[in-house]
């Protein structure tokens, strides 16, 4: 599954309001959330907060990737923040994330989860993209670097 599949250009934001991990991921959730599908916000948030319980999903140098398995969940989707000033995330280089992509997938999504989640650690341990992401570009603009790094990947 391309990673690009996962989002929709309504699913990429930049945000400067705010200042803790729990508002980055109260603002991931509602971005993620499928009403119509019987998902709620607060359901999502709760599957990610019980994940980061578990351990942090920073990775370092400025990224993180909330993820969870949600059930009633029909597709796997993916959501993409930025943050004007990055905020305490417990990663283990202690750098604060202002890149997160965060992943909900079906309940029954085992390999495809760690698989997608494979595929988000190499796009965002690309220094270059990630630099290119933290410029002050709009969504759309987001969305089409993403785009390009997974048309260079596949060629």
């Amino acid at each position: 599954m391309k990673i690009t599949d996962l989002l929709t250009k309504e699913r990429i934001r930049v945000v400067s309001d705010v200042t803790s991990k729990k508002k980055a991921l109260e603002i991931m959730s509602e971005m993620l959330a499928d009403e119509a599908g019987g998902i709620s916000a607060a359901a999502v948030l709760n599957r990610l907060i019980g994940r980061e319980r578990l351990g942090s999903t920073g990775l370092g140098h400025g990224v993180a990737l909330p993820h969870a398995r949600l059930e009633r969940l029909q597709e796997a989707r993916g959501g993409f923040l930025r943050l004007t000033q990055g905020v305490e995330f417990d990663a283990f280089d202690r750098q604060p994330v202002d890149l997160l992509f965060a992943l909900v997938v079906p309940e029954h999504f085992t390999d495809e989860h760690l698989q997608i989640l494979a595929d988000l650690a190499e796009m965002f341990s690309d220094q270059e993209l990630c630099q290119r992401l933290r410029q002050p570009i709009e969504p759309d603009a987001i969305f089409q670097n993403l785009l390009a790094w997974e048309a260079a990947r596949s060629s």
